[in-house]
C-alpha cells in the first residue's frame, strides 16, 4: 500500500510562522486607521463642495429672479424723468455758482425785521458801550442822543441809535441782568447774545455789530461810534444825506501809522510781521467813528466767519475794506483834532482818551 507523503514541521518552523502572522497583524492596524481617516476627509471635503455648489445655485437663482424683475427698456416717461433730473441738477449747480458770486460781492438780500414800515432808514448808529459805562450812557442820553419819545421820532426820520453791547462771560450774571433791566427802562440797546463783552474781544465786536444791525434794520449806512466822544447829530445826518447816493462808501477820519511790534508797549500788534519791513498800517478810518454803506455791512455779515481780525477794530475793518471796491472818504470833520464848529466831534473825557481817539 502506498503511503501519502506527509510534511513534518519542526518546532522552529512553527515558531517562525507564528511570528510572521503576528507582525502582519500589527502592521495592518495603522493602515486601517489611515484608510478610515482618508475616507472621513474625503466625505468632509465632498460635503463642503456640495454645500458650496448649493450656495452658488441659490445665489444664481436670486440674481436671475432680480434680473427678471428689472425693466427690459426705459419708457418715454422714464427718459423724461432722467432728462428732467439732469436739467434740474444743472440748474441747481448754476444757482449755487450765482449765489456764491452774489455772496462774494455782498449783495445778498436779507430779511429785515426791524423796519416795519418798509421804508429804508438813513442810518443805524451803534454806540459801543460796556458793563461799567452806565454813567457815560446817561451823559449821552442827556446830550446828543435822544431818549424816550424823542428817540422814536428820530427813528421815524430814518435814524436809529442804539448802545451796542455783548454778554458777560458768565451768562446770566449780575452784569447781564443789570443791562437787561436798564434796557427795559430805556429801550435803547442792541444786545448781541453771541458776542462776549471783553476788552480782548473788541475787534470781533465790529463783526457782530454790523452783522446784527444789517439783519435787524434796512439802512443806507451803518455807523460805529465810541462812547467817549460827543457828536453834533444834525451835522452827522446832513453828512449822511449828502452821501446817500454812494453805495460803496467807507467814511471816516482816514489815517495810517506805525505798527507796534514790541510786546508790552501801548497799541501792540501781535500780527506786526504781516505789515512788511516798514511796519506801517494801511489806510483806515479812525476807530472813534466810521461809517459803512449797506453793501459792506452785508459783506461783513456774510463773510464774518472767515474775516481776519487784528488787535483793534479800526485796523480790522480797514483790512476788510482793502479787498473790496470801496470808496474811501476822508472827512476831516470826523477827526477829533478838528476845531470847526459846524460839525463838532470832541472827547468828553480825560486827555489820555483824547490821545487814544486821535
Amino acid at each position: 500500500m502506498d503511503v501519502l507523503p506527509t510534511t513534518s514541521f519542526s518546532k522552529a518552523d512553527r515558531k517562525s510562522r507564528s511570528s510572521a502572522k503576528s507582525s502582519v497583524n500589527s502592521s495592518s492596524k495603522p493602515s486601517l486607521f489611515l484608510a478610515f481617516f482618508s475616507c472621513f476627509a474625503w466625505i468632509y471635503i465632498a460635503g463642503r463642495l456640495w454645500q458650496d455648489a448649493e450656495n452658488r445655485k441659490l445665489l444664481a437663482n436670486l440674481l436671475q429672479k432680480n434680473s427678471n424683475q428689472r425693466p427690459k427698456y426705459l419708457t418715454v416717461e422714464d427718459k423724461l424723468t432722467v432728462f428732467g433730473c439732469r436739467d434740474l441738477q444743472r440748474r441747481i449747480v448754476e444757482a449755487e455758482m450765482e449765489l456764491t458770486l452774489v455772496k462774494s460781492q455782498g449783495y445778498l438780500q436779507l430779511q429785515q425785521s426791524g423796519s416795519t414800515s418798509g421804508k429804508r432808514l438813513l442810518a443805524v448808529i451803534g454806540v459801543y458801550t460796556g458793563f461799567g459805562s452806565r454813567l457815560r450812557r446817561n451823559v449821552f442820553r442827556g446830550s446828543w442822543m435822544p431818549k424816550g419819545d424823542a428817540l422814536k421820532k428820530l427813528e421815524e426820520r430814518g435814524v436809529v441809535i442804539r448802545f451796542v453791547i455783548g454778554r458777560s462771560a458768565n451768562r446770566g450774571d449780575s452784569l447781564d441782568r443789570n443791562i437787561d433791566k436798564e434796557n427795559r427802562t430805556t429801550n435803547d440797546f442792541l444786545i448781541m447774545d453771541g458776542h462776549e463783552e471783553a476788552e480782548e474781544e473788541l475787534p470781533k465786536k465790529a463783526k457782530f455789530f454790523f452783522s446784527t444791525a444789517v439783519q435787524k434794520w434796512d439802512a443806507d449806512f451803518y455807523v460805529k461810534v465810541d462812547d467817549n466822544i460827543d457828536i453834533d447829530l444834525d451835522a452827522l445826518v446832513e453828512l449822511l444825506e449828502s452821501r446817500r447816493s454812494q453805495d460803496n462808501a467807507y467814511i471816516g477820519c482816514m489815517k495810517s501809522g506805525e505798527v507796534v511790534a514790541e510786546e508790552g508797549r501801548p497799541w501792540y500788534e501781535p500780527d506786526w510781521w504781516k505789515f512788511g519791513d516798514e511796519k506801517s498800517y494801511f489806510r483806515h478810518a479812525s476807530g472813534s467813528l466810521f461809517i459803512l454803506s449797506k453793501k459792506f455791512a452785508q459783506y461783513i455779515n456774510i463773510n464774518s466767519a472767515s474775516l481776519k481780525t487784528y488787535a483793534y477794530d479800526d485796523t480790522s475793518v480797514g483790512s476788510w475794506m482793502m479787498g473790496l471796491q470801496a470808496t474811501y472818504i476822508d472827512d476831516s470833520r470826523l477827526c477829533c483834532s478838528n476845531a470847526r464848529q459846524d460839525f463838532k466831534i470832541y472827547s468828553i473825557f480825560v486827555v489820555d482818551l483824547m490821545q487814544k481817539v486821535c
